[in-house]
């Protein structure tokens, strides 16, 4: 569930940051994909180090 928060999260924020930036439709997107991949695979890590200190 940290994943997909975390990636939907990163999606919002790399979309607002081109659009605050006056980019294109494919600015958006392109920025909306690579925030959400680097946050995806943060939130990746954070739940690995949850699972492992729970145990």
């Amino acid at each position: 569930m940290i994943v997909l928060g975390a990636a939907l999260l990163g999606a919002i924020i790399g979309g607002m940051t081109a659009a605050r930036r006056k980019g294109g439709k494919l600015d958006v997107a392109q920025y909306a994909a690579g925030y959400a991949i680097a946050f995806a695979l943060v939130g990746l890590f954070a739940t690995l180090f949850i699972h492992r200190a729970a145990l």
